[in-house]
């Protein structure tokens, strides 16, 4: 299974992320599953490639022209597409990707995890959306997402397929689900 992973190229603060996203690297590798991700080398992103190849997987890179001339990429993975713009690489790592998870991240890995859960939500994607909700990250996504339902402009059926997970654990068994 090919899990596309979105997350930042920062590594943040709270020092739990790189540990967490490390494991999480490292479950993908082990398990014989593929990353697919934004292909770059910096921060949180380079962290998830390295662990994944240390653990004997596969990593394909989606980076767009300009991060390439800026020399933003991870080298050694097993395989790197180049796309003219954002765009383009949002539009491949949806379709290279059989589940996806938001990591914990900035705007980038919001705008990018919003089309995923607008895809499933309207099922035009049949694939798990988990927003990887570490030390209640995404705890204020929930709420809206709920207070959508509340305020009758979504409803649960909608939201299925949309999942917030505190933990690898989580993660592993919504995965195997599918």
């Amino acid at each position: 299974m090919n899990i596309t992973v979105y997350l930042g190229a920062f590594e943040g603060k709270d020092a739990s992320l790189k540990q967490a996203v490390r494991e999480l690297g490292m479950w993908i590798g082990a398990s014989g599953n593929a990353l697919v991700y934004g292909g770059s080398k910096s921060g949180l992103m380079g962290e998830i490639a390295e662990s994944v190849l240390q653990a004997g997987g596969t990593v394909t890179g989606v980076e767009p022209k300009f991060f390439m001339d800026a020399e933003l990429q991870y080298d050694n993975l097993t395989e790197l597409i180049v796309t003219k713009d954002m765009t383009e690489r949002k539009t491949k790592m949806i379709e290279l990707g059989d589940a996806f998870i938001a990591f914990p991240g900035g705007t980038g890995t919001l705008e990018e995890i919003s089309e995923v859960m607008s895809k499933v939500s309207l099922k035009q994607l049949d694939a798990p959306c988990i927003l990887y909700n570490l030390n209640g990250y995404y705890d204020s996504l929930k709420a809206l997402l709920a207070h959508m339902i509340e305020m009758g402009l979504s409803t649960p059926e909608r939201q299925q397929g949309i999942y917030f997970a505190d933990s690898m654990e989580e993660i592993k068994q919504i995965i195997n689900r599918y």
